[in-house]
């Protein structure tokens, strides 16, 4: 799964996660937001102001 190897990895105040993954065939950045079980997808969109570290 993407998920499991992400650019970018931050725990959000109210415990969700957030995770940066590169989508190679769109040649963009996917920023999926995870519940605090770390599996179960909140949301999911395109990040254009992702920025790495």
């Amino acid at each position: 799964m993407a998920i499991d190897k992400p650019l970018k990895t931050q725990i959000q105040s109210d415990g969700r996660i957030r995770k940066w993954v590169k989508i190679e065939s769109e040649n963009k950045i996917l920023r999926v937001i995870l519940l605090k079980d770390g599996n179960t997808v909140h949301n999911a969109f395109f990040d254009r102001n992702f920025k790495e570290d």
